[in-house]
């Protein structure tokens, strides 16, 4: 709104000024002393037509006319009288640069052809070199033409500018979404780290936990000393992991410190062993060096697998790791109760027990261009689920 009505008030200054330009120039050539009436009646015209510049743009039809016949008027007058001065012709200027900037199609070639006529008519008529060679007469057609131009370089100027800022627009839309994307994405990555962490660990704890309360029970304070040991240990760990989960979180990595990697995989097992789940690892192929992206959620991974063997599986897991030359195989195996037996390619164990540690995993793995396979043995009474992942992914 402040907008149009600035652009409005400078549409008036400069209609103003056209008009005070061009009347005293009509004044001071002497054409009052040569036929006063029609000299006052000509100054009106100008006037009238110099301010209607400051009209809506759907009159620049019109004033373009309007000054065309006020610049043709001049030259008669000029003629008829013999006058040597020439009458100024700001307004005529204007109006040409407004129908090239503010008209299109048919208008605007009407308006440009008015302009070039009527500024070569003008010329003639008030005599002078101009009117003398057929040359200059095409050359002052250049009076009208040139203006007209200007204003379709400067409108078409002004689309391209206002093109150019759509653009930047859209792109900062894009920028702003994708932002919100990734930030989606990292809070989903931190809440399955945190998911991970936590039921890996607590997990653990519960068993041991239960272990200690049925050795105290049988007053064995061997076994009961062992359990809690590994309460604590596992409590330990867990705060670390969480600890280093939330620097991440914060941004704060600490100097020497790193995610967890498959080369951490022997202390991840050792853990699940000491929970009381015997677990058989078996590696094939070189180990080739993974980007850190890759490795640590290959990690996460392993982890999820074992938590879940834990939680729901029955003893020996087994766990087998393949380096192969354009993708890493990770496969976990675990035989579990018959009424608890998974369905082929159904994906889940009764009740949905696993659904989100699997939904992690998934999500995890296809970040990756991954794929997992899961479900029951070749048995029907085991949990077999495998990932495999290109080692360039990442």
């Amino acid at each position: 709104m402040d907008v149009t009505r600035s652009l409005a008030r400078q549409s008036m200054v400069v209609a103003v000024a056209a008009a005070l330009v061009d009347g005293a120039q009509l004044v001071m050539c002497g054409a009052f002393g040569a036929g006063p009436v029609l000299a006052a009646v000509l100054l009106i015209a100008v006037v009238c037509a110099d301010l209607a510049l400051a009209a809506a743009p759907s009159t620049t039809l019109v004033v373009t006319v309007l000054q065309v016949a006020v610049k043709v008027s001049a030259g008669i007058f000029v003629y008829v009288h013999g006058l040597q001065a020439r009458v100024s012709d700001v307004g005529f200027l204007v109006a040409g640069y407004r129908a090239g900037a503010w008209l299109a199609g048919l208008p605007s070639v009407s308006a440009v052809v008015l302009l070039a006529a009527g500024a070569a008519a003008s010329n003639v008529l008030m005599g002078g070199p101009p009117s003398k060679d057929w040359r200059l007469v095409l050359m002052t057609v250049g009076t009208g033409v040139v203006p007209w131009l200007v204003g379709r370089y400067t409108a078409a100027r002004g689309a391209y500018i206002a093109e150019l800022e759509q653009r930047e627009r859209l792109r900062q839309q894009e920028h702003r979404a994708a932002l919100d994307r990734a930030l989606t994405d990292e809070r989903e990555a931190i809440a399955r780290d945190l998911h991970d962490v936590i039921t890996h660990h607590v997990s653990a704890i519960g068993i041991h936990a239960g272990v200690a309360r049925m050795a105290l029970g049988r007053i064995d304070t061997d076994a009961a000393t062992r359990s809690l040991t590994a309460v604590e240990t596992s409590s330990r760990a867990a705060m670390v992991d969480l600890r280093r989960q939330l620097d991440l979180l914060h941004g704060r990595d600490q100097a020497g410190e790193r995610q967890p990697g498959l080369a951490d995989i022997d202390d991840l097992v050792q853990r699940v062993r000491d929970a009381g789940l015997p677990v058989r690892v078996e590696f094939s192929g070189e180990p080739p060096v993974l980007p850190e992206s890759l490795d640590v959620m290959l990690y996460r991974v392993v982890q999820e697998m074992l938590t879940n063997a834990l939680r729901h599986g029955l003893e020996p897991a087994r766990l087998a790791i393949g380096y192969r030359p354009t993708r890493v195989e990770i496969r976990e195996t675990n035989p579990i109760a018959a009424d608890d037996a998974p369905v082929r390619n159904g994906a889940e164990l009764p009740g949905g027990t696993v659904h989100r540690g699997l939904e992690g995993i998934r999500r995890r793995v296809e970040l990756f261009g991954g794929t997992v396979e899961y479900g029951a043995g070749r048995t029907g009474n085991s949990w077999d689920i495998l990932v495999s992942v290109p080692i360039g992914a990442a």
